[in-house]
Formats: C-alpha cells, structure tokens, sequence
C-alpha cells in the first residue's frame, strides 16, 4: 500500500464513485475507510466512529467475524475458484444449496441458483419468471408490476422495476411492460390517509384494476420488497403483503420478494416475507449472506416454480443465463460460514430488540428536532426524513442534510443519507450502548444543522 499523502492526494481522481456525481466527488473527496473493528470503522487519519450503515445494509455480524475470515483464507487455499457452468460444480456449493434449502423452508423455498450480488440476483429473478411462464404454456405473460419508492438494483432490467427516478431518469428508455403501483407509505402518498390499512386496501384495489386493464395472462410477476430500503425504510402495514399475495395467487402471477436486505435478519425475522406471514415464489438475496466479505449472492426458487422447470423435457425449460462468477467457491465458503454464525448468535432477535429502542429513540429526537418530518423503521432498518416545513411536508435543502451527516460523523458516527432521507442500517450485533451512541450523535447532528 502506498503512503497516506498519495492516497488522499488520489482520492477520486481516477475512479468514479457509484452513485455519485464525479464531479462533485473531485470537489469533494469522499471519507477514506482504511480498517474495521467490531461495529467500528477507522478512516485514513485514524478516527474511529460507529458503523450506523452497516457497511451497505450487509455487514450485519460486523467486521471482525473471523469464522467467516477464516473460511475465505482456507477455501483460497483449496479451490480459490472454478465454473459452475454445465458439467462442473465445488463442493461447498453444494454444501450450501442444501443448508439454504434448510434455512428457507419455512418460505417455501427448496432451490437456489447463484449469483455475484444483489442486483444479479433480482435480474434472475425476472428472467426465471418470465422464462417459468413460457415453460407453463403461458408465453404472453412479460409484463412486471413493482411499487414507486421500490429499488432492485441497476441492472437493466432492476433499474426498470425500480421505483425511484433517480436511479432511472438518466437510462431511459428502460425496459417496456413495467407498471407500477403507489408504495404503502403512510407518511407520502396520493390516498390523502394516514391509515395504514387503507392504503394497503387501496393499493390493492389498484393493482387488480391493473391487472383487468392490462389482462392477467400478460402479467409474469409483481415484485416488492416486503420493506422498502433505498426509497426510505417504508414499512408496509402488515396487511398489505398477504394482500398483494392473495391477488397475485387468483390472478396465476408470480410474486418475487426482494430481500437483498431483509433477508437473514435485518427486520428481526430471519426473512421480511416470514416477517409478514407471506411465502414468495422467488427471492433474492445477496449482501449479508457472506457478511459483505466476498460478493455473492443467491436467487430462492419456491417449489411450485421448481416443479414446473424441473418436469420440462424440452429446451424451453434450459436455463440460458449465468454469471462467471455463480456458485464461487470462495463465496460459497463465506456463505456457510456466515449462515453458522448468523443462527448462533440469533441476530435476528437482537435486530428486534434494538431496533425497538433504536425507533423509541429517533422519535424522541422528532419531538425535539423540526427539522425531522417524520420516523419509520422495522428491525435495524430506520430512517429520518428531514423537512424544511413540517406541515407542508417539503424537503430539507441538500446542504442542510449535508451537514446533519458531517456533524454527525464528527460526533462518532457514520449515517447514510438518501435524498432528505437519513438511513441506519447497522450491524445486528450492535447493543444497547451502541444504540445509545447512535442517538447521541444524531442528536449532535441535527443541532448542528438547526444551528
């Protein structure tokens, strides 16, 4: 590694950063994270603050998980890789394969197919579902149904689903047969209710109006993410998943659940779909299944689609899609280790316990702070969304949430920011005390930004 001077003299001079402007990352350097330790991040000047990112919504065991470590360093020894391309497989692959069939059960999933990342994982997820419905006899279902506020990665095919202009506007024109739904938000929506409830009923009251407009057998897939993370940490009312489940089953549409982050604990269930009592007919995940220590991701395929693949004799039924890097045996060693320690330590019940204190505690923060519209979270996902004018709802300038972040930071805490959004997301080992921590320092943020 070159000296520290070279480092932060080349800082995004060379590379452009996702999801950002270059730009503005020239004008202004991002923060250089040289280590890690337990929650805590050191950036290149050796100050240390608390990880409330959690990385990206994916180092839920933290950064000092030496099983995992371990794992990774024994399986490059081994086999650092080989295809899984027809004719070849690993054996902790396998391995895998059958420990997630066990993991996902109560799901209703039984079969994987292996990806590098989120966004891989959501793309197979719409190719197998329009590819199910060939297979099915039913060659005219394309067309996808997806919630505003939704993301699913950036893929073509993800970012056409996705919900959020910013990840669209600049990419069009995107993929045809999307139509989208309002998302179930209690605090933003065109219902004029705050009726959790009711928004559920309505939207589901527009989707089958959709689906009547459009015609059923043109409609493969709806896909939701069971609590939508980028576009806010909005959390649906508990009836509105088992809702969209009911129309799709009556209406022969498959349902796709993005858990790349709900998935393995986040919310405090072991899945956002158990979360709400749902089984999905395809997920995807990615991020915490290798603890964000080696790029991996995994497509669950519930047994109904299974069947109807796995009974095909003819070439309709052959899979033509695959990563280079699908089922990577580093990977997939990463991924048993992780699975193991993920059900050890129970995080799932520790992201419900300090989730709870987490929102108790930003919505003490609300009562204290204008500049805070409004609190939503479940599990370790929470969000604050800064406005300038409470009652009319407008949005907090991008400097103001600027410098809630800095100050933050300054206080011992790294937060993320999303539009007027403030997003924690941190690892599910936090405690008590780290919660608190949080707090303190988002307080010391947004007093800075009133002040």
């Amino acid at each position: 590694m070159r000296e520290t001077n070279f480092i932060i003299e080349n800082n995004a001079r060379h590379l452009w950063h996702p999801m950002a402007h270059p730009a503005e990352m020239q004008a202004n350097p991002p923060r250089i994270i040289n280590s890690g330790e337990g929650v805590e991040i050191v950036d290149i000047h050796g100050r240390k603050v608390l990880d409330a990112v959690g990385g990206l919504w994916n180092v839920n065991l933290g950064y000092s998980c030496e099983p995992v470590k371990k794992a990774i360093r024994d399986q490059l020894d081994e086999l650092p890789y080989y295809s899984t391309f027809r004719g070849t497989t690993n054996s902790p692959l396998i391995e895998l394969s059958y420990e997630l069939a066990e993991w996902f059960k109560p799901d209703g999933l039984s079969r994987s197919f292996f990806t590098s990342g989120g966004s891989d994982s959501v793309e197979t997820c719409l190719r197998l579902a329009r590819q199910y419905h060939k297979v099915n006899g039913q060659p005219e279902r394309t067309k996808f149904v997806a919630l505003k506020k939704g993301y699913h990665g950036t893929h073509f095919g993800g970012a056409s689903v996705n919900g959020n202009q910013n990840f669209r506007r600049n990419y069009e024109p995107l993929l045809p047969g999307v139509i989208h739904l309002p998302a179930p938000f209690t605090y933003r929506n065109p219902f004029n209710t705050t009726d959790g409830a009711e928004i559920a009923a309505a939207i589901g009251r527009l989707f089958e109006d959709e689906i009547a407009f459009q015609g059923a057998d043109t409609i493969a897939a709806l896909i939701v993410e069971p609590v939508l993370g980028a576009g806010g940490v909005i959390v649906p009312h508990e009836t509105f998943l088992p809702l969209m489940r009911d129309i799709c089953d009556r209406h022969g549409i498959l349902l796709i659940a993005d858990e790349v982050i709900t998935a393995f604990g986040r919310t405090g269930a072991w899945t956002g779909s158990r979360l709400w009592g749902v089984q999905p007919d395809l997920m995807s995940t990615a991020k915490a299944i290798t603890n964000g220590y080696f790029p991996f991701g995994a497509v669950m395929i519930g047994d109904k689609v299974a069947q109807v693949f796995e009974s095909n004799k003819s070439a309709v039924g052959s899979i033509g899609h695959g990563y280079t890097y699908s089922g990577h045996p580093v990977g997939a060693a990463a991924a048993l280790a992780t699975l193991k320690e993920t059900k050890r330590l129970n995080v799932a019940a520790n992201a419900a316990a300090r989730g709870e204190e987490l929102l108790a505690g930003l919505k003490k923060l609300q009562d204290k702070h204008e500049l805070v519209g409004d609190v939503r979270g479940k599990g370790l996902m929470c969000a604050l969304e800064l406005v300038s004018h409470r009652a009319k709802k407008s949005g907090a300038a991008k400097d103001v949430v600027q410098k809630v972040q800095d100050a933050t930071y300054d206080a011992g805490v790294l937060i993320r920011t999303s539009g007027v959004n403030v997003i924690m997301s941190p690892p599910l080992i936090v405690t008590a005390e780290n919660v608190q921590t949080i707090l303190t320092a988002l307080d010391a943020g947004l007093a800075a930004a009133r002040g």
